[in-house]
């Protein structure tokens, strides 16, 4: 892979709104570069038999089945709250 310009370190950093000295856009295109390097050795892998995978752990649905239940009864519910009105709480209002 072709090296990290120091230019293009600058123009990155520019994106990203950080001011760098040209000393770290050395330093930096250096290390990008670095890192570049090995992540390109990745290319080098035989990955033809291997299964693409989003996770290393195989992952379940570990939640129970949605089934429907019976609720509150109405007139039992409204026994807790402070005011209705037509058999709906009524809050104060916020605005």
């Amino acid at each position: 892979m072709a090296k990290l310009t120091k230019e293009e370190v600058k123009h990155v950093a520019n994106l990203a709104r950080l001011a760098i000295t040209e000393e770290e856009a050395e330093k930096f295109a250096e290390q990008l570069g670095k890192i570049t390097d090995f992540a390109e050795q990745l290319n080098e892998l035989d990955t033809a038999n291997v299964e693409p995978t989003t996770h290393v752990l195989p992952l379940v649905n570990v939640m129970r089945e949605d089934v429907a239940v019976k609720g509150l009864d109405r007139e039992v519910m409204m026994l807790n709250v402070r005011e209705q009105e037509d058999g709906q709480v009524k809050v104060p209002a916020i605005m």
